[in-house]
């Protein structure tokens, strides 16, 4: 955003730490305790990832509660509910621009874009582009596709000045790179990333606040930074697949971490930042630890129900289909499922008499049945 020094106070602004990245400062010797606690919590996690038969199926759920809570702390605020009824009706729309329907508020089709740049970004990864500014770029063009931040010129690097503020108090409290230093600013950021030299938490916290800093966009830098953090740890090998987000634990220490990131430009303290980082990781991997066992154990309940009241050869095909999209069309769910239109509507009937799925909205008109799969939404809802 352009703003007037006349407009904001910017008396205790912080400032680009130019000429400190890569940082040289940090003392390595006060991260070992916070380095080992939070690399042992990420492994468990990790081990708990690998056991799952499928992991997309399992923790797509999460992507979208990430999405919820990195774009609240940004003050767009939606609920899971309404992400996923957008998701279901862009799964249910041949054409693609279900996303653009008016009946959806704006904040909740920007939560929406960030699962779209998400899943782009990981597919980009897996097809072997690193990250690098051309992902960057090309996640932030599907971050800001549509709605309120289309006008921010999407996948385009900042040609003006930008600053983090503080509304309600009209106060400046962060000063980014200047534009004119950005190209050199990303540039070094590739370079680092690329490090394979350095331990990957670090390496991920130091490049998480330093792409803060550097503050590329117009607008989305917050949610594209959190997003870059499971990306990073993937990409080095510490996670198997990119299902590790820290918007969660970082939110209920949204104070800190905002602090923590001014004092790294305001007084060259990189250590205490590498420390919070490892503290936030530590403790994402034991609540995922747990969310991930509880939704484990719904899915084994869940196969065992199934199968005794769908007494069908495809219940574990209904099964799998609800899991990975807890709200969705019914049209869908007989179009795409895999399984015999005669066949999905006999299993969706039992499943909504059982009351395992829920009706969120009847059939009307052309408009199928909306449906949701309350279990788990219970489960990962924010």
């Amino acid at each position: 955003m352009a703003l007037s020094v006349s407009d904001f106070d910017f008396a205790n602004a912080a400032e680009y730490h130019v000429g400190k990245f890569p940082p040289s400062s940090v003392d390595y010797g006060k991260l070992i305790g916070a380095l080992s606690r939070s690399s042992s919590a990420l492994a468990r996690y990790d081990t708990r990832l690998e056991g799952l038969h499928n992991k997309e199926l399992l923790l797509a759920p999460l992507r979208n509660s990430e999405a919820v809570v990195s774009s609240r702390m940004e003050g767009t605020v939606a609920t899971l509910d309404e992400v996923l009824e957008i998701q279901a009706d862009a799964d249910d729309d041949e054409t693609g621009d279900a996303a653009q329907n008016e009946n959806y508020r704006s904040e909740a089709i920007e939560v929406f874009s960030y699962t779209r740049a998400m899943k782009y970004a990981q597919q980009a990864i897996g097809s072997g582009l690193p990250i690098c500014s051309r992902l960057i770029r090309e996640a932030h063009s599907r971050l800001l596709f549509f709605g309120r931040g289309a006008d921010k010129e999407p996948g385009v690097f900042k040609r003006d000045q930008n600053f983090v503020v503080d509304r309600p108090k009209k106060r400046v409290l962060f000063v980014p790179i200047a534009p004119d230093g950005l190209e050199d600013g990303i540039a070094a950021l590739e370079r680092y990333i690329h490090n394979d030299d350095i331990d990957p938490l670090i390496q991920t916290a130091v490049m998480h606040v330093e792409f803060e800093a550097l503050h590329p966009f117009k607008d989305g830098n917050g949610r594209v930074g959190r997003m870059l953090i499971p990306l990073n740890l993937w990409q080095r090998g510490r996670i198997h697949a990119p299902h590790f987000y820290l918007s969660g634990a970082l939110e209920e220490r949204r104070d800190e971490y905002l602090d923590r990131l001014r004092a790294v430009s305001a007084e060259d303290n990189w250590t205490d930042w590498i420390h919070f980082f490892l503290e936030i990781i530590e403790e994402q991997a034991r609540a995922n630890v747990a969310i991930t066992d509880r939704i484990s154990a719904l899915y084994e309940e869940m196969k065992e129900r199934f199968r005794e009241l769908l007494q069908s050869q495809w219940s574990q095909v209904a099964l799998d289909y609800v899991f990975g999209r807890p709200v969705f069309r019914n049209s869908s769910f007989t179009a795409s499922s895999g399984i015999p239109a005669q066949t999905a509507h006999r299993i969706s009937r039992a499943l909504c008499e059982q009351r395992i799925l829920t009706v969120v909205a009847p059939s009307s008109g052309r408009r199928a049945a909306l449906l949701a799969f309350e279990p788990l939404l219970n489960l990962v809802r924010v």
